[in-house]
């Protein structure tokens, strides 16, 4: 039924234009005017909608590129500009830590041979293309997701929120719960439907430090547990102020008579620091309180999720030996799986202060 995830070389998550000769035709500084081909224009919207992030490393003033940038209409798909004198290497280093993108998932498009070999010296792990192909990266493999999702082709949008939501954490000067609460964070818990189906199995393939057992779920595999009754297949998404979160959570469990067996639990990143993995964990025990079962818990700890498990204990999860784990069985393991099973005596846990919870009502299934 599950499956590792498979090895394969990474998906590009974002990748950084040159400018000059490469994005545009001509030198901004020397000849004034640039251009963009229709060609060029249709791979940025493209790779947009595929969900790849875009930014900038040119060797410019930043204002009149930008200003070029936005006459041009294109200013709007990039993230992270960018745009000045330094070492296009450090640009792009610096543009993978402010994403946290390994360096591996970041590609470099530029017309000059130098430049190019100066990212590749500082960045073996990055991709680098000459501007000749810049019309056929939508046709490379890399920079082609095994689908699209909603959350994909929104994706620099919830980027650029986020950057907001960053930049007003900065200038918040009072304790951390009440900038959550200014944030008017929305949490809404459902059943995985048709369309939410690609955005959960996008999850268990791309988290990992936030993710219970490690494992992925193909598509064909979760469509069969949402049609099993004795399965919950379950999405979280997150919204705020300042936009979409997405999809940012997945549940999936087994009921039996007294205990629900939490096969997966995986979590994004990105909202780890807004308290979304500690809420759909109280309400899940709150959830099996109301329905009078335990919880047992798959966990398999990996050189990764260290951050799953501390958030396992803090919600109570204990190594603790119950009769209910008798009802759950243990599936064939391969030789040296270190796969744990953690236990929990559900309790009625309080509604979260920080911020709004909406869910289905699992007592009643």
């Amino acid at each position: 039924m599950e499956e590792k995830a498979p090895e394969r070389a990474d998906t590009v998550k974002c990748l950084v234009w040159d400018l000059d000769n490469t994005l545009w035709k001509g030198t901004l500084l020397e000849d004034g005017e640039t251009w963009v081909s229709e060609e060029i224009r249709s791979v940025v919207k493209e790779l947009d909608r595929r969900g790849v992030l875009q930014a900038v490393a040119s060797k410019n003033d930043h204002e009149p590129a930008w200003d070029r940038l936005e006459e041009l209409g294109l200013a709007e798909y990039f993230v992270l500009p960018h745009i000045g004198w330094g070492p296009k290497s450090t640009s792009v280093k610096e543009i993978a830590d402010s994403l946290n993108f390994a360096l591996g998932t970041i590609a470099f498009i530029d017309d000059q041979p130098a430049e190019r070999a100066e990212v590749e010296y500082h960045h073996a792990e990055v991709r680098t293309y000459t501007a000749d192909q810049a019309t056929s990266l939508v046709d490379l493999p890399e920079f082609t997701p095994p689908r699209v999702t909603v959350d994909a082709t929104r994706r620099r949008a919830m980027y650029q929120a986020s950057f907001q939501r960053e930049a007003a954490r900065t200038d918040h000067s009072g304790p951390d719960e009440d900038f959550l609460r200014s944030l008017e964070l929305v949490m809404d818990i459902q059943r995985a439907g048709d369309e939410e189906l690609s955005r959960v199995e996008e999850l268990t393939a791309r988290t990992s430090q936030m993710n219970a057992t490690g494992v992925h779920y193909s598509d064909a595999d979760l469509r069969a547990l949402v049609d099993d009754p004795r399965h919950e297949v379950l999405v979280t998404t997150m919204a705020d102020r300042f936009g979409p979160h997405g999809a940012v959570g997945v549940v999936l469990f087994e009921r039996h008579v007294d205990v629900w067996h939490l096969k997966l639990l995986a979590t994004s990143c990105r909202v780890v620091s807004f308290g979304a993995g500690a809420a759909l964990l109280n309400w899940l025990v709150d959830s099996a309180a109301r329905a009078g079962v335990h919880i047992v818990a798959d966990f398999r700890p990996t050189d990764r999720n260290r951050m799953m498990e501390i958030a396992y204990r803090f919600a109570g999860f204990t190594d603790d030996d119950c009769a209910c784990r008798s009802t759950v069985p243990w599936a064939e393991l391969e030789e040296g799986d270190p796969l744990q099973r953690l236990h929990i005596v559900s309790e009625r846990r309080d509604a979260p202060t920080t911020l709004r919870l909406t869910a289905l009502d699992l007592a009643e299934g």
